[in-house]
């Protein structure tokens, strides 16, 4: 093969990976916005009445629908402007090597004896708060925005923060890696109208913004003292403490430990 020949696969490599990651990027941001999963499946059923109309030679329906498919991509980007805005600006704030720190198994353990101590302690004393956990979508555009602590977690930081007559309670703290940097975080809320009229306005913030980043959103009812976890913008609610802390140790645990914990699993039946 010619280097000229080289060069060439690699260009075509090249755009199949790019291509490749455009659709993932875009699959993974539909997963998680209820409005563009609608917008998704509205466009299959159209493509499927186009299809039927053709085959079974539809006229009045398939001219119709011809008018649909060809000015329909300009409506689309008019009517959802904002959700288009917002897979773009999840794509700017995806970091693509991943947590810019991955903890340790130590570290991970003392974060969650931390955050559950304080949620203990916010549930029994029914004080609001919410707290929001940054993975590997950037939360930095929601913390320049707030007011910055970069402090080490613990559970006496936490509830004092989330106090009544605090300054910050209303607000969210945001959590990276074993540090809290800011509170006072303000989130945007989901407009899913699926959500129980009976949730306040900290559960649709929790849901919002965990539709829009793959971050975990803890939150404490004021009202109920319930806990409960938000998670792609799928709400677990009311769970128990110890429900809770093994969600929390579950979705902290490092993609790469999963892997080498199945290795070592497979490794253990081969030899035995």
């Amino acid at each position: 093969m010619t280097v000229d020949g080289i060069i060439e696969l690699f260009k075509k490599l090249a755009d199949v990976l790019l291509v490749w990651l455009v659709i993932y990027y875009m699959l993974k941001s539909l997963r998680k916005n209820v409005k563009m999963v609608l917008l998704f499946k509205g466009i299959l059923i159209i493509l499927i009445l186009k299809i039927v109309s053709d085959f079974l030679n539809l006229s009045t329906i398939g001219y119709l629908l011809d008018y649909v498919i060809m000015y329909g991509p300009l409506a689309l980007i008019i009517v959802f402007q904002p959700e288009i805005r917002n897979v773009l600006e999840q794509l700017g704030r995806s970091q693509l090597l991943g947590r810019h720190k991955v903890l340790t198994v130590d570290e991970r353990e003392k974060v969650v004896y931390e955050i559950v101590q304080a949620v203990d302690y916010l549930k029994k004393m029914r004080i609001g708060a919410l707290i929001v956990i940054e993975r590997d979508t950037s939360l930095l555009e929601y913390i320049e925005k707030s007011k910055k602590l970069y402090a080490d977690i613990s559970s006496d930081l936490l509830i004092s923060i989330f106090f009544p007559n605090n300054p910050l309670h209303d607000g969210g703290v945001i959590i990276e890696g074993d540090k809290i940097t800011s509170a006072g975080a303000v989130f945007p809320t989901s407009d899913n109208l699926k959500i129980s009229k009976r949730l306040g306005t900290r559960h649709r913030a929790a849901l919002g913004i965990s539709e829009d980043t793959d971050c975990l959103s803890l939150i404490v009812s004021e009202e109920t003292g319930r806990i409960s976890i938000a998670i792609g913008g799928e709400l677990h609610y009311n769970l128990t403490l110890d429900e809770f802390k093994l969600m929390l140790l579950e979705e902290l645990r490092p993609k790469k430990s999963i892997l080498i914990e199945e290795d070592t699993d497979e490794e253990n039946t081969e030899s035995n």
